[in-house]
C-alpha cells in the first residue's frame, strides 16, 4: 500500500491548472486537543501537488519533494474531512510548483502551503 491510499486521498475535481483532493480523516489524525496533526496537513498538501502535477502535465514519472512550506492559519477542528485545492504555478523540465489552500469541511480556509517537486525521470507503477 502506498502513502496516498493509506490516506485514502481522492482527486474530486479537476481544472486547467490543478485539482481538489478530498482526505477524510480519522480519529487519530488528531492531537490530544483536538486540532488536526500539522504533519498530516504537510502531507495532504504535499500529495495534493503531486496529483496537481500529475493531472496538468498528463504524466506519471517518478517525482521527489525538494521544498514544502505551510503557512497555518488556524486549526482543523471537528471536521471529518479535508479539501485541498491545488494548483500548478510552474512545470518545469526538473522542477515543478504549485500552491494548495486547505479548508475544513464547512470551506474554512486553515493553511496554504507551496510546494517543489523534481522530476527525476522514468515512469511510475500504476497506484
Amino acid at each position: 500500500m502506498n502513502f496516498t491510499v493509506f490516506l485514502n486521498l481522492k482527486a474530486i475535481e479537476q481544472s486547467s491548472d490543478g485539482v481538489t483532493v478530498e482526505c477524510p480523516l480519522q480519529s487519530f489524525h488528531f492531537n490530544p486537543d483536538g486540532s488536526l496533526h500539522g504533519g498530516m496537513i504537510a502531507s495532504i498538501a504535499d500529495e495534493a501537488v503531486w496529483f496537481a502535477i500529475e493531472h496538468v502535465t498528463g504524466s506519471k514519472f517518478r517525482s521527489t519533494t525538494i521544498e514544502l512550506k505551510v503557512n497555518y492559519l488556524r486549526p482543523v477542528a471537528n471536521s471529518a474531512v479535508v479539501h485541498a485545492r491545488a494548483k500548478v504555478v510552474k512545470a518545469g523540465k526538473t522542477l515543478c510548483v504549485g500552491t494548495v489552500e486547505l479548508c475544513d469541511e464547512r470551506g474554512t480556509l486553515c493553511a496554504i502551503s507551496t510546494v517543489t517537486y523534481m522530476l527525476l525521470g522514468g515512469k511510475t507503477e500504476a497506484a
